[in-house]
């Protein structure tokens, strides 16, 4: 990836991993979280935050221990075994291969809502073929523009909360400063389970923290770099997320909006009117398109170094395209993307955050086995650093995986049965061992 080695700094991953993450999206799922929360966001990703935090710590400690790209499939398999790990790695491929779509799915959304004589569909349609194309092509333009496409999302954020502000201040009506943007509208009593629903959902918005751990091997001093990163990634974004959506959530109280899916327009327009209406859409869409990009382009690599190394089919996925891109990895991420046409941002985006929760939960499993089992860190400090922290992240994740509705839950337990069938078939019955990613496990 660089010709230099070990040339990323502290600050240049930690920027990575917050562009990765893409922050304006916290106005693009605004609608959803207001509903299932009734009007906590801010609440929703508080929990969000800490549930996060705990796994951030284990991501971490296992970039220490075992300093080489891969994320959760490497660290599972180091750690516990081959198996486990390629179960791992099964979970990553459904937050790869599917993330594009809920990206796409929300910028089309956004635009209907702004030329509503254009159809979802139309939009959908023109984000996946643009964006196919150009990651067949190849990612030199949109390379040299992503610092650009940073800068517009930043500035889009900063614009939303200061008009969020001074629209508060000249509605009396409303306070500046209240709790409701932690504990909704429907009282403390209630809020526990809105904001274990809202903080399911609210994670979706976190996915990419982990993504740094793929530059390991480029960054200067990674037992080091790597874990304080992944935590000022998760603390940063967290904290960015918590302050935009407590200010949108005063100057749009409650959870009910005309269209969930795009309510962060329709809320643009009544703080800033018109003009800023199209600047926001200019930074939304700029933030979902260069996302989007990002995330095909990964979750395309990640398939192709499969079929590379026999986990996938080789002849489908295996091979580049006359531009040197993974083409069997694009045009399958454009096809699956298509299903968008058949669900919501909810429904989507649910059904990506299963696959997070799972790899995440063995990543905290991996913490425990390698720590505390393996190594026998038994002290003070090694029962709270690589016991209770990492149970405390697997409960955390647990519990917000069943927070997740029964769509997402049937649809992510299908594609795990899938991956086991397909692990019992590489392995000829779980007889013999399966083959090894080696670009994403090499020590």
């Amino acid at each position: 990836m660089f010709q230099d080695k070990k040339l990323l700094s502290l600050s240049q991953v930690v920027m990575f991993g917050l562009a990765y993450m893409t922050p304006i999206i916290v106005l693009g799922t605004f609608g959803i979280l207001a509903m299932v929360t009734s009007g906590a966001v801010s609440g929703a990703y508080v929990v969000a935050l800490v549930a996060m935090l705990f796994t951030a710590h284990s991501y971490g400690r296992m970039a220490c221990a075992f300093p080489v790209a891969g994320s959760a499939y490497a660290y599972v398999r180091h750690a516990i075994g081959e198996r486990l790990g390629f179960m791992a790695g099964w979970a990553i491929i459904l937050d790869y291969l599917f993330l594009p779509m809920v990206i796409w799915l929300i910028g089309a959304a956004y635009l209907n809502s702004a030329f509503p004589v254009v159809s979802t569909t139309i939009w959908l349609m023109g984000f996946i073929i643009i964006t196919t194309i150009i990651n067949v092509i190849g990612l030199k333009l949109a390379s040299a523009i992503n610092g650009v496409m940073m800068l517009i999302q930043i500035l889009v954020i900063v614009a939303f909360v200061a008009l969020a502000i001074r629209y508060l201040l000249v509605d009396a009506s409303r306070p500046v400063f209240s709790l409701e943007p932690f504990i909704g509208t429907e009282g403390v009593t209630r809020a526990l389970p809105m904001l274990m629903a809202g903080a399911a959902i609210a994670c979706y918005s976190f996915l990419g923290f982990d993504a740094v751990t793929t530059l390991t091997e480029e960054t200067r001093d990674p037992r080091r770099t790597m874990p304080r990163a992944i935590l000022l990634i998760t603390l940063i974004g967290g904290l960015i997320f918590v302050v935009v959506s407590y200010f949108v959530q005063q100057a749009a109280p409650g959870g009910l909006f005309t269209n969930p899916d795009a309510a962060a327009y329709d809320i643009a327009h009544n703080i800033g009117g018109d003009l800023f209406v199209s600047v926001f859409l200019i930074g939304l869409v700029v933030g979902q398109f260069a996302s989007g990009i990002a995330a095909q382009a990964s979750g395309a690599r990640i398939l192709y170094a499969m079929g590379r190394d026999g986990l996938l089919p080789r002849r489908l996925l295996g091979q580049l395209g006359r531009f040197g891109t993974p083409f069997g990895g694009l045009i399958l991420s454009g096809i699956v993307a298509l299903l968008a046409l058949t669900m919501d941002v909810l429904s989507a985006a649910s059904f990506i955050n299963f696959g997070a929760f799972v790899a995440f939960a063995m990543v905290n499993l991996a913490v425990i086995s390698h720590y505390f089992v393996r190594e026998k860190h038994r002290g003070l400090r090694g029962v709270t650093f690589f016991l209770l922290f990492p149970l405390l992240g697997l409960l955390a994740i647990m519990w917000l995986m069943f927070s997740l509705d029964i769509r997402a839950l049937s649809l992510g337990g299908a594609w795990l049965g899938i991956g086991i069938l397909w692990l019992c078939w590489l392995t000829r019955g779980f007889r013999n061992s399966m083959p090894v990613l080696t670009s994403l496990s090499s020590a």
